[in-house]
């Protein structure tokens, strides 16, 4: 069990007291949910919730981009792992 849990409700750290989720919970996180953002996301998401009701006023972009902005980052991609979804540029779509 990590000691890099939320301390509610100012939302620290309980192991370097820096805002949570901290870099370390943040790559503990990434280990654990490697194969499964989706999960990582919706369990990241309930901790938003009740962040917007501990905090109210703190702006919902702060909060999103605290609790979930971070979980899109391409180092959630394991190494040597490139985007291969078609959609994501227009100038790799086959025109048909």
């Amino acid at each position: 069990m990590t000691t890099h849990g939320p301390v509610m409700p100012v939302w620290s750290c309980g192991g370097c007291d820096l805002p949570w989720p901290c870099p370390t919970r943040k790559r503990e996180l990434r280990a654990e949910y490697a194969d499964a953002p989706v999960s990582l996301a919706l369990y990241l998401g309930s901790y938003l919730v009740q962040a917007t009701e501990d905090m109210p006023w703190t702006p919902a972009g702060v909060l999103h981009r605290r609790f979930l902005g971070w979980t899109r980052e391409t180092a959630l991609r394991p190494p040597g792992v490139r985007n291969t979804d078609s959609s994501a540029s227009p100038t790799t779509r086959r025109k048909r």
